[in-house]
């Protein structure tokens, strides 16, 4: 097989992948075709959420290590809100519209003060469906600007049109793709309220625009998806050798707590992060010496030992298609 074919096989396999991803099971439990996210009734269906303390000024709420469904309502992703004297700053807004709205209870149980910040990590669906909801609040969002690639790409459109039909009636023709009103291209000092956010930006690693958000006075980093925690990560068309200079980057802050994109709140951060670092670093040195060695990418996988990582969340899901793309990866960059 040449280069080119396995590359355009690999372009094919992530689709299924996604399509995998926003199809299963989801037929078991159907929601009403006529429910949409600002619905109370479809609010009151929503998985269970609840804020949970984070520190003195932040709360997060943790989404399921799981596929995305109807059933869930794309509930499997993590998102973070801090309150200050001014308002609230949300980190992530979820995989849908009627997430984001029950975010925002969330929230109300905490503050009345309104959400006047959203900072997103990066634009993957499962964390951006939901941005419509705070932009109608009069939030002002804020983004890596090489996101605006994604964004405007067919594969932004697609993907949203698979889910409108594979998570509806949670993501409808009324869910749209919401650009940020702020889209920065360095490091970012916010302050709301006194509160001091550092934004940095830390890609090409797990997507183009990676931004992490640390709390340099209580020392919590929101890593987004750059850690994953109790789950394999979905490397996708990653950038990994990028993505391990990030989480060295990230492993330089003095953080205390990590709140990652998917998964429970680390309070074990360097150990946490370096899962995650570990698992890259491993697929790459396997995968790269099987292609080095030009062994078929099947008999290298099969020969891999993963007992390490075997036990993970996902493993059976995304190994595979991790393993697969790491070592086109390693291909391309063989001597």
């Amino acid at each position: 097989m040449t280069k080119h074919s396995r590359k355009t096989l690999m372009h094919g396999l992530q689709s299924l992948w996604v399509a995998g991803c926003l199809a299963m099971p989801a037929q078991a439990q159907t929601a009403s075709p006529s429910a949409n996210g600002n619905d109370p009734a479809a609010m009151a269906a929503a998985p269970d959420m609840h804020a949970q303390r984070v520190s003195e000024t932040s709360w997060y709420v943790e989404g399921l290590s799981a596929l995305g469904t109807r059933a869930n309502q794309n509930f499997i992703s993590n998102s973070a809100f801090v309150v200050t004297p001014e308002g609230v700053v949300v980190i992530d807004a979820l995989g849908s519209p009627a997430l984001a709205e029950h975010l925002m209870a969330e929230i109300r149980k905490v503050t009345s003060l309104p959400v006047t910040h959203v900072i997103l990590t990066h634009y993957h669906a499962d964390h951006i469906y939901g941005l419509q909801a705070f932009k109608a609040r009069g939030a002002r969002l804020i983004a890596h600007k090489a996101a605006q690639e994604y964004l405007n790409s067919d594969t932004a459109r697609l993907r949203l049109e698979a889910s409108r039909h594979d998570l509806a009636p949670w993501i409808n023709e009324a869910t749209r793709l919401v650009p940020a009103d702020e889209w920065i291209d360095g490091p970012k000092d916010l302050v709301v309220g006194g509160v001091h956010f550092l934004l940095t930006p830390v890609g090409p690693s797990h997507t183009p625009e990676d931004l992490v958000v640390y709390l340099p006075r209580e020392k919590v980093l929101f890593a987004g998806d750059l850690v994953f925690r109790s789950r394999i990560p979905f490397v996708g068309q990653a950038d990994s050798g990028h993505w391990i200079k990030a989480l060295e980057t990230i492993l330089s802050f003095d953080a205390q707590v990590v709140v990652p994109g998917h998964g429970p709140l680390s309070a074990e951060a360097r150990k946490d992060m370096e899962m995650t670092r570990d698992y890259l670093v491993y697929l790459r040195a396997s995968m790269g010496k099987a292609a080095r060695n030009m062994e078929p990418f099947e008999e290298a996988y099969q020969a891999t030992d993963w007992m390490k990582f075997e036990h993970l969340p996902l493993f059976r899901v995304a190994n595979r298609m991790n393993a697969y793309n790491t070592y086109l990866l390693m291909e391309k960059d063989a001597p």
